[in-house]
């Protein structure tokens, strides 16, 4: 079984038990800061990685840590469960798995927007607001300048894509030129 799915069903039972008690975001912080920890912390990053530690030194080990950093009651249980069944090494993939379920559950999508200028705040605002009356859900935006597109946006959400660009749209009349 690969360790994306298996991070998936850990990150799951979590966010199950986070929306329970209403602590879904706050769970969601914690989680991307014990993450963040592993990847500053080299020591932290062996104790997690190491497949020669015994998983109860692990969980030993890194229940002091959570406790130290003031982690709450829930994301301790969960680490405690995680790292005795030996999947410590999953951390970061629990973590960028349980923001996607917490983006499913609040209802945000992320939309790729590529466009070959800059985009001021206003025009992003506006564009974010305009998708998200489209599709009925709060959008993130992930912005990237690409100047083959000449100008316009072009915005893909999931599978869908939106072409307003001027590459677009010749393309589209040089294949309405071409059927003629």
């Amino acid at each position: 079984m690969s360790n994306r799915l298996v991070a998936r069903r850990y990150a799951k039972a979590l966010a199950d038990i986070a929306q329970q008690e209403g602590t879904l975001t706050a769970v969601q912080q914690e989680l991307a800061s014990v993450s963040a920890l592993v990847r500053s912390n080299p020591d932290l990053a062996r104790l997690a990685f190491y497949p020669l530690i015994p998983p109860a030194q692990k969980a030993k080990a890194f229940e002091a840590v959570l406790t130290s950093m003031g982690a709450s009651a829930t994301v301790r249980r969960f680490f405690q469960v995680v790292a005795s069944a030996a999947r410590l090494n999953l951390i970061h993939d629990l973590s960028t798995t349980f923001d996607e379920f917490v983006d499913e559950r609040t209802g945000v999508v992320e939309a790729r927007v590529q466009s070959a200028v800059a985009m001021t705040a206003p025009q992003t605002q506006a564009l974010a607001e305009a998708l998200g009356r489209r599709t009925g859900k709060t959008i993130r935006l992930q912005w990237r300048q690409e100047a083959s597109i000449l100008g316009g946006v072009k915005v893909q959400i999931g599978s869908t894509v939106y072409d307003a660009s001027i590459q677009g749209q010749l393309r589209l009349l040089k294949a309405k030129l071409l059927s003629v």
